[in-house]
C-alpha cells in the first residue's frame, strides 16, 4: 500500500507529470521507496480512479502533452489517515545476511569479493545522501517540512553508516577464515546461541 501513498506525498509537495515524477521518484523519493515507471503510472491511473487525484486541466491543450496531476481532498484525507496507522517494524530479509550464514557452513570462498563490492556501493551511497544533505540542508534552513524531509535522509545517511562500519567487519571475519571449510563443518548441535547469527537460530 505505500507507493500510492508516496506518489500522493509527491504529488501534495509538488503537482506533477507522471514523467516529472518518475523523475522525482529516481532522484529522490526512490531512495527509500523505489518503484519503476510502470508502476508509477499504474497507481496514477488508480489513484485517478479512486478519486484521490485528477489531470489539471491544460491551459493550451496540445497533442502529445503530459497530464499533470494534482491531489484532491480525498486523497489528502487517505494520506493523513495513513501516517496516524499502526504499522509494526518488518522482519529483515537480506539475502546476503544469510549468504554469510551460509558461508560459516561451506566456506568463505568469494565471499570478500562479494563484501567488498557492498561495501563500495554502500560506500558511493552514503557520499550521494552526504552530497544531498549539504545541497539540499543548509543550516540556515530550518522550516518545518524541511525538518522532517531531512530527518529522512538522516535515516538513510545512518543506515548507510551502519552498512560500511558492519561490512568492514565482515570483511576482517571472513578474511581470518579458511577459504573452504572442513567437511561435515557447521553440523554441531547442541546450544547454539538464537539470533540472527545463532546455530541454534
Amino acid at each position: 500500500m505505500s507507493l500510492p501513498h508516496a506518489i500522493l506525498t509527491a504529488l501534495l509537495e509538488k503537482p506533477s507529470s507522471g514523467l516529472e515524477l518518475t523523475r522525482r521518484f529516481d532522484r529522490s523519493i526512490g531512495y527509500f521507496w523505489s518503484a519503476t515507471h510502470q508502476q508509477i503510472y499504474r497507481e496514477l491511473g488508480k489513484l485517478e480512479q479512486a478519486g484521490h487525484i485528477r489531470a489539471l486541466s491544460a491551459t493550451a491543450p496540445a497533442r502529445g502533452q503530459r497530464k499533470e496531476y494534482e491531489v484532491l481532498p480525498a486523497g489528502r484525507a487517505e494520506l493523513a489517515d495513513w501516517t496516524r496507522r499502526v504499522e509494526d517494524p518488518k522482519p529483515i530479509r537480506s539475502a546476503l545476511l544469510l549468504r554469510l550464514r551460509a558461508a560459516a557452513v561451506v566456506g568463505t570462498e568469494g565471499m570478500a569479493e562479494e563484501l567488498r563490492r557492498h561495501l563500495e556501493l554502500h560506500r558511493a551511497q552514503l557520499e550521494e545522501y552526504l552530497a544531498m544533505e549539504r545541497r539540499q540542508f543548509p543550516p540556515e534552513r530550518d522550516a518545518e517540512p524541511d525538518r522532517l524531509r531531512h530527518l529522512v535522509l538522516r535515516g538513510g545517511i545512518e543506515l548507510e553508516r551502519f552498512w560500511v562500519t558492519w561490512l568492514t567487519e565482515a570483511l576482517a571475519g571472513v578474511a581470518a577464515l579458511p577459504a573452504t571449510a572442513p567437511d561435515g563443518g557447521g553440523t554441531e548441535r547442541g546450544g547454539g546461541a538464537r539470533g540472527p547469527g545463532g546455530a541454534g537460530s
